[in-house]
């Protein structure tokens, strides 16, 4: 399901253009134009889904997204570390509501972030 009006559904359809790094049946990972990090890819489902708490309403596709950010991370030489994050909702800086995990690494990454 696609929603004309998003932007992340707009990259599947390459009405958007986006630099992708992998991508799965289930998934797309792409890297993030406002980098916050060296490594900064957002891996998103193909199904248009809101946040990651709906997306738990398909195990599969869920698992699917973490299981390419763990691949892309390995690809991109983050054995130190890296950190996914997913904001769920405007309060929480969810700022596009399609589903989707920011992969970041490739330098220290602090707590709290700042």
């Amino acid at each position: 399901m696609i929603a004309p009006m998003c932007l992340f559904c707009r990259i599947l359809e390459g009405q958007v253009p986006a630099t992708t790094v992998a991508e799965t049946p289930l998934s797309l990972a792409f890297r993030d134009i406002d980098a916050k990090a060296p490594t900064h890819v957002l891996v998103i489902p193909r199904r248009h889904v809101p946040d990651l708490g709906e997306l738990a309403e398909y195990p599969d596709e869920l698992a699917d997204v973490v299981a390419l950010a763990a691949r892309v991370a390995d690809d991109e030489g983050l054995d130190h570390g890296y950190r996914m994050v997913a904001n769920t909702g405007a309060g929480a800086g969810q700022t596009v509501f399609h589903a989707h995990l920011h992969l970041l690494g490739g330098r220290e990454l602090t707590w709290p972030p700042g």
